[in-house]
């Protein structure tokens, strides 16, 4: 069993064509192509309210504090 060819790819069309019509396979891709666009522009919108967190827990944090040098030991004391 092969693949099909663009001759069984033409009759599943126009048999879907045929059952559904043009008119609701026309309002089925523009509702898919609007779900896109909106996916698109929430995934945009989170990208940027991430950074934003990100952003604000980094000018959050505090910087590690710096280690201090041991007190040298004077033999004269």
């Amino acid at each position: 069993m092969g693949s099909f060819s663009i001759w069984h790819w033409l009759i599943v069309l126009a048999i879907v064509v045929l059952v559904f019509g043009t008119r609701r396979l026309r309002g089925a891709g523009g509702d898919l192509g609007a779900a896109v666009k909106n996916f698109k522009s929430s995934m945009r919108e989170g990208e940027a309210e991430a950074d934003k967190h990100a952003a604000e827990l980094t000018a959050q944090a505090k910087p590690a504090p710096q280690p201090q040098p041991a007190p040298s030991r004077d033999e004269h004391s």
